[in-house]
């Protein structure tokens, strides 16, 4: 009997589970452990950090799904994994000081990140100063926040809200996004937009990079940019922006920056929500004699090293798609893989760039939603050939996968609207597409309208459906 084990239950290692349980899960032995007992749509907390939506429309309880799909559910922290000896140990979260060891022939550690607002100074809502859609918690505690600055400007006060990334590293571009579109509509929808100062503030190169190196796609006809089409709403929406600019520090009262051209500058502030850096879960990696293994598993940022091509410069990188990783597995321990954000990328998708006082500002590549459930889904379906004929027959690079995007610009299915992006490859591939952009301008496409709000809408319904494994939940898209 194998025993297969996944640390982490977002998008990609509950994916995982699913499949995992339903493929193995009768005859092998699948367990979950997971901090959380609840599974968290986390793309919804946009609608929750702006009092559109209550947080427990976005979580369902985990272990009521993984009963009916034979996963053993472990609700606790994974703090060490012992890889030649092939066991995690876990805090147990019941209220208890037990720990718990799990044996495990395959492991997935697909964690998502550790939140660094310790990156940063001053950054987060420990801290009293920025505010943050991450969790649950920081979403409504966001909500809260905005609705006191909303009460503020229904009294006549001009109020200074600033959104974006929180460190010149950070990631996940798309959600500050899709927050500041919504502030800006529940701003319009509670009659005092005229009160405030919407500011987009970003580590990007341009407004719409994302991470992604920017979008081009034919829209009427000819190639439009991401910047010229997130430009656009934004003008329309009168947002302001500054981008080339990395967080260094943050007070109660201002946001200091440093940008492209290594000049530091500040900017005032009365309410800001700024996504911090991403970075991998601490965890012990421990070898047979007690020594410390972390550096055959994971990356001086704490992400896991997969089969990708590490070390090599930007132009190297960028221009070889065999730099990815197709399968998300450890090089030293190939019973290990890694899924989601826990793994290592060989570098950004988005052209870095290092200021003159020596700070590396780069958007680093997003791995969540759609990427991340699609890996878990490859990484399970591997395992399950491991298990049962010995080899593994699934491979996807990011290079050949496609994602789409549907950024919220308010939740209304009658005045609503939505930025819908939908990008092939993720990473660009300049071989298999020898444009200037690396990618399929017929596949990729973006636009703007009603009919994205009610697409949005869907995705939640439909995705809460799957990732409780009901009825046809394998015929619903990662």
């Amino acid at each position: 009997m194998a025993k297969v084990v996944i640390i982490g239950a977002g998008f990609a290692g509950h994916t995982a589970a699913l499949y995992l349980g339903d493929g193995l899960g009768k005859d092998h032995e699948v367990t979950m452990i997971s901090m959380s007992d609840r599974f968290l749509y986390v793309p919804s907390l946009v609608w929750v950090g702006i009092g559109r939506m209550d947080v427990e429309k976005t979580r369902f309880p985990l272990k009521d799904v993984y009963d009916k799909m034979h996963v053993r559910f472990v609700h606790g922290k994974a703090t060490e994994v012992h890889p030649d000896d092939r066991y995690v140990i876990a805090d147990k979260r019941d209220g208890s000081d037990e720990q718990v060891r799990v044996d495990y022939d395959y492991l997935i550690i697909a964690t998502g990140p550790m939140l660094n607002f310790d990156g940063t100074e001053g950054l987060g809502p420990h801290l009293g100063n920025t505010h943050s859609i991450c969790t649950p918690q920081h979403a409504t505690h966001s909500r809260d926040g905005l609705m006191e600055e909303v009460a503020r400007m229904k009294k006549g006060e001009k109020r200074k809200i600033v959104i974006g990334t929180g460190h010149p590293g950070a990631t996940c571009q798309g959600a500050a996004f899709e927050y500041i579109t919504n502030t800006h509509k529940e701003l319009l929808r509670q009659g005092v937009r005229d009160k405030a100062e919407l500011t987009w503030l970003s580590n990007e190169q341009d407004i719409g990079d994302f991470g992604v190196r920017g979008v081009q796609a034919k829209y009427k006809g000819k190639i439009i940019s991401s910047a010229e089409f997130i430009g656009a709403i934004f003008k329309e929406y009168d947002i302001k922006w500054q981008v080339r600019s990395g967080v260094k520090k943050v007070d109660e009262k201002r946001i200091y920056w440093e940008n492209y051209e290594g000049e530091f500058g500040e900017m005032e502030y009365d309410f800001a929500m700024l996504i911090p850096q991403f970075l991998g879960m601490p965890m012990k990696y421990i070898g047979k004699d007690g020594e410390d293994v972390s550096s055959k598993v994971v990356a001086p940022n704490g992400l896991v090293k997969v089969d990708a091509m590490y070390g090599q410069p930007y132009e190297v990188t960028s221009r070889n798609p065999n730099s990815w990783p197709e399968i998300y597995q450890n090089p030293t321990y190939d019973n290990i893989f890694a899924a989601g954000i826990a793994f290592a990328p060989p570098g950004p998708i988005s052209v870095p760039h290092m200021t003159p006082n020596g700070t590396k500002m780069a958007a680093a590549p997003p791995r969540t939603g759609m990427v991340s459930g699609i890996i878990g889904r490859i990484v399970a379906k591997n395992i399950i050939d491991l298990v049962t004929h010995g080899r593994m027959t699934h491979s996807e690079r990011m290079t050949e996968m496609a994602a789409a995007c549907i950024a919220s610009m308010g939740d209304s299915l009658w005045d609503g609207s939505a930025a819908t992006i939908m990008i092939y490859p993720v990473v660009p591939d300049f071989r298999r597409y020898p444009n200037e952009f690396g990618r399929d301008t017929f596949v990729t496409h973006m636009e703007m309208g009603l009919g994205g709000a009610w697409m949005k809408r869907m995705i939640h319904m439909t995705f809460m459906h799957k990732l409780q494994g009901r009825v046809g939940w394998k015929v619903i898209p990662e």
